[in-house]
């Protein structure tokens, strides 16, 4: 009940705050204005050695404000809540406007657009927890994790974090909305060695309710596991075979793919799947989707940062790129219309088959398991990816050793026209919600 009278009292005095900025604004001219206020509270431990290494308590506040006078517009950001400092943020925003290009795509979205009537998600569900119970968890996650094995000889880290938040946005077309979250966290990463060897690896889970986040001693056991698996890691020929990519890792294809398909990109020719609406870019059997609105979802959300409603997308059936991803800018420079995606996909996710990890292995039969990726070597105008690697050599659908110093490559084009099958393991730490994902065949760069 506690919680619940503080949420709203915050959520009073920003709605407060939203409208005060509004006024500001139009009582200096702007024709239309707009105010995006975030307030974050929580903390975070680390242990290390048996004992508390850090405690970090945080309290964070943003706002950012836009402004618009006809087609020009001005923003602002600030942190101080105090009235002058408002005063001065707004003023300085339509100070900016004043020397901004005409854009006809700038503006709010249209009245019809906004999510007035948006819904209530479930995404709230406060951690008792108190600094003292953390720091007893991050130390019980390291003494396990340390006596799965005499191989693992310290954790770099172990960390237990708690946040609540709110966010809301509000508009001089009399929308406001809010919607507030939470979200709990807990990771161990550690160190191996056998020999001159050493290995480094982890395990975390994440959830906006912490009844859903995995055990301790889960988090500590698989830690442990995935670091003492990665000893005896060997480069492989040069080769071209058949890779799968771990749910966790999968997450990474599906993001460039959401990447390619931002209005933003789009606009700019900033991308290779420009005119592709309505091409096949994916095999038959590939949906991808997404779905704002489940609750406890960590990318759920019920309107965009336009204030536009959220909606449950296809982006592909049938393996046909179906629509692009917009906001409400975006959209208008390609004339089209908002898809309610200003800020990004929410909780986007691909149909998956009925094969867990294992059965894609014996799937497989013969190739590379990715289970970590390393750089940023993904190309979105051209499609051209390569990026550093590592995981495991699979024979017979059956791991054999673990392979590290590696490099695999291909084009994005090709890549997604050779998913064979995605799995049924889906890893919903994130806003991408995939299993493993096989591919027909890549380049590997090894020795």
């Amino acid at each position: 009940m506690k919680n619940l009278d503080k949420m709203v009292m915050t959520v009073n005095h920003l709605q407060s705050l939203s409208q005060e900025i509004l006024k500001e604004a139009a009582r200096l001219g702007a024709d239309q204005a707009e105010v995006d206020i975030g307030r974050n509270k929580g903390f975070s431990v680390s242990a290390r050695d048996g004992e508390v290494e850090t405690i970090e308590y945080s309290q964070d506040k943003s706002v950012d404000i836009t402004v618009y006078f006809g087609k020009r517009s001005g923003s602002s950001s600030l942190s101080d809540l105090r009235p002058d400092a408002i005063r001065a943020a707004v003023e300085a925003a339509c100070h900016i406007a004043k020397f901004t290009d005409e854009d006809e795509a700038s503006g709010l979205a249209c009245r019809e657009e906004l999510a007035f009537n948006y819904p209530q998600i479930d995404l709230v569900s406060p951690w008792p927890i108190s600094v003292e119970q953390a720091i007893a968890l991050a130390c019980e996650c390291e003494r396990e994790a340390l006596a799965y094995d005499k191989r693992i000889m310290s954790a770099e880290d172990v960390i237990v974090s708690t946040i609540e938040g709110l966010h809301l946005y509000a508009n001089s077309l009399g929308f406001i909305g809010y919607f507030p979250f939470t979200q709990h966290h807990a990771s161990c990463t550690l160190v191996a060695k056998a020999g001159d060897e050493m290995q480094r690896d982890g395990h975390y889970t994440v959830a906006t309710d912490a009844e859903r986040l995995e055990s301790i001693s889960e988090v500590a056991r698989q830690a442990a596991e995935r670091t003492v698996q990665r000893l005896g890691a060997r480069r492989i020929p040069t080769m071209k075979a058949p890779v799968i990519f771990i749910a966790e890792e999968a997450r990474g294809l599906l993001g460039s793919f959401a990447s390619a398909i931002q209005g933003g990109s789009l606009y700019r020719k900033a991308s290779f799947l420009v005119d592709h609406l309505d091409k096949k870019i994916f095999p038959d059997f590939v949906r991808i989707y997404e779905q704002p609105h489940l609750p406890y979802a960590l990318g759920s959300s019920p309107f965009d940062d336009d204030g536009v409603a959220t909606r449950p997308n296809v982006f592909v059936d049938g393996g046909v790129l179906r629509q692009y991803s917009l906001g409400v800018y975006s959209a208008r420079k390609l004339g089209m219309k908002t898809t309610g995606n200003a800020g990004g996909m929410h909780n986007l996710t691909i149909q998956t088959g009925n094969k867990d990890l294992p059965a894609l292995l014996k799937a497989m039969g013969r190739g590379l398991l990715i289970t970590e990726m390393m750089g940023q070597g993904v190309n979105l105008i051209t499609g051209d990816y390569s990026r550093g690697a590592s995981g495991y050599w699979v024979e017979n659908g059956e791991i054999q050793y673990p392979v590290s110093e590696i490099t695999v490559a291909g084009k994005l084009q090709d890549m997604y026209k050779r998913v064979v099958e995605v799995g049924n393991d889906v890893d919903k730490r994130g806003n991408i919600l995939t299993g493993s994902i096989l591919l027909e065949e890549m380049m590997i760069a090894g020795s």
